[in-house]
């Protein structure tokens, strides 16, 4: 009975049929490498999921005044909702804002010429649909910790709650209570004011004299 598997002097086991030449050998032929799986996800379309439902839950939009820093941050945020498991859908294009400003040149002689500048702000649209109110967080502040410079982000969240609400809006009020007591302290008045008392004494008071205090709000002057 022959093995399926030979054994070479080395100790190393092949396969019958499989070639056990490594990317060097490849390479000596003219082969070109195979990239690593995530660095050619790179130069693909990102992957998306698809909506079960179709109920927006959080609709993001992105600004900035160059296309560049937009797309390439518009394709890193699609990237994260596919491996956070959120179904995400666009870049829309939105109609962009453009803002024009007139000022004069110079002052003095040439004050009658003018000078015109522009600025265009370039806007995308990112929805989510059927995530979860926790995983959609997760992923705007995912997005925030890692944001791209020159780029803005909006978001409109949309939650679903149960008719009780009140109900649990007094709970989170309760739990929240210590919290805001604890800060509210710092705002009020802590200190009583003074009363009539203490004033007519600060009046009478050896250091109000030397500065030139004579009457106390008790005393009348009488007039000449």
């Amino acid at each position: 009975m022959t093995s399926e598997l030979s054994q070479s002097s080395v100790g190393e086991v092949k396969e019958p049929g499989k070639s056990t030449e490594g990317p060097e050998r490849n390479a000596e032929k003219g082969e070109p490498r195979r990239m690593p799986r995530n660095v050619q996800a790179f130069y693909l379309q990102p992957l998306r999921r698809v909506a079960q439902y179709g109920v927006p839950s959080c609709d993001l939009q992105l600004r900035s005044y160059s296309v560049r820093p937009l797309e390439s941050f518009c394709d890193f945020a699609l990237r994260a909702a596919y491996y956070l498991g959120l179904p995400a859908y666009g870049p829309i294009p939105l109609p962009k804002i453009t803002e024009r400003w007139t000022v004069p040149k110079s002052n003095f002689i040439h004050k009658k010429s003018q000078e015109n500048f522009e600025r265009i702000t370039r806007r995308r649209l990112i929805q989510i649909k059927d995530g979860h109110p926790e995983t959609v967080q997760i992923w705007l502040a995912f997005l925030q910790k890692h944001q791209q410079a020159a780029v803005g982000l909006k978001a409109n969240l949309w939650e679903f709650s149960s008719v009780d609400v009140a109900k649990q809006l007094d709970e989170t009020f309760k739990e929240a209570e210590p919290l805001i007591n604890n800060k509210a302290r710092f705002l009020g008045q802590n200190k009583e004011f003074a009363t009539m008392e203490k004033v007519d004494e600060f009046l009478q008071s050896e250091k109000y004299r030397l500065v030139g205090g004579q009457f106390s709000h008790k005393e009348e002057r009488i007039g000449s």
